[in-house]
């Protein structure tokens, strides 16, 4: 799968639910709204991001890590693998958008592992987890998903699974502007397991978010329990599983499609 530059801030914007353009020093006058990684893990976990901004600005150089991309759909076997000392089933049927967390926190890049291909984890690397980007589509068991929020079953705080094929339930799906194709979005994580809670039904991770907690408490519970280190976006091959974008997948009437609408207009 080929993903060009329009590709990247259609998959961001249908994540984010705002649109997000390429930055160019040569024209933007600001940098205000410039999102690096860091705040884009933030605002989509737990949303504390300015309530007027309505439009956000990537410098892909900064904000993506294509050398750690890596195409999926095309994998012969989904053999596991271990991370964290727990089993990895790799993403088959996804591509993944790696993104520029490598020297992002001041505990190192250990939670992430040693490079290059390997089937055993190494010490002190974290477990892998994914969530889908859609909260308000959740048909099933959690219904805050990865948000912080007050309504999920087994607590406040936030939700992610180890099985790529349960956080399919809850994947974002968008239509593209640019390559006319749908798709479904996920993030791949890691997760500190000394922070996580696994749920009663064992296929969900909570980090607990207590009621209460300000703003920068949260902020520090979230860089400090789960990173999310790719995007993976597929493409839909099923007609009747496409055709839920023409309303959007969170029931918007279509707040997606129009949303991309406005990206092509920007690109032409």
């Amino acid at each position: 799968m080929y993903l060009d530059s329009n590709l990247k801030h259609e998959v961001l914007s249908s994540i984010l639910g705002e649109i997000v353009k390429p930055y160019d020093n040569q024209r933007c006058k600001t940098t205000t709204n410039i999102l690096s990684v860091d705040d884009f893990h933030l605002h989509y976990l737990i949303g504390k991001r300015q309530a007027y901004v309505n439009e956000f600005f990537i410098d892909e150089k900064t904000f993506f890590d294509p050398q750690y991309d890596f195409d999926f759909t095309n994998l012969s076997d989904s053999a596991a693998c271990m991370r964290g000392n727990e089993l990895y089933e790799r993403p088959k049927g996804w591509y993944r958008m790696a993104l520029k967390v490598k020297g992002t926190y001041p505990d190192g890049d250990t939670w992430l592992g040693t490079n290059g291909w390997r089937s055993d984890s190494v010490p002190g690397e974290w477990p892998v987890s994914y969530h889908g980007t859609s909260l308000a589509g959740a048909k099933g068991i959690i219904r805050s998903h990865y948000k912080a929020g007050s309504g999920a079953v087994y607590g406040r705080g936030i939700y992610s699974t180890p099985v790529v094929r349960e956080s399919e339930i809850y994947a974002k799906t968008f239509a593209s502007e640019t390559t006319g194709k749908s798709y479904k979005v996920i993030l791949q994580n890691r997760i500190n397991p000394e922070e996580r809670e696994i749920c009663p039904r064992s296929d969900y991770w909570l980090i607990r978010v207590a009621e209460g907690a300000s703003t920068e408490e949260e902020k520090q519970i979230v860089r400090s329990s789960i990173r999310p280190y790719g995007i993976l976006i597929k493409e839909l091959k099923d007609d009747v599983e496409s055709s839920r974008d023409d309303r959007g997948d969170d029931g918007s009437g279509g707040k997606y499609s129009s949303l991309l609408s406005a990206i092509k207009k920007m690109f032409k």
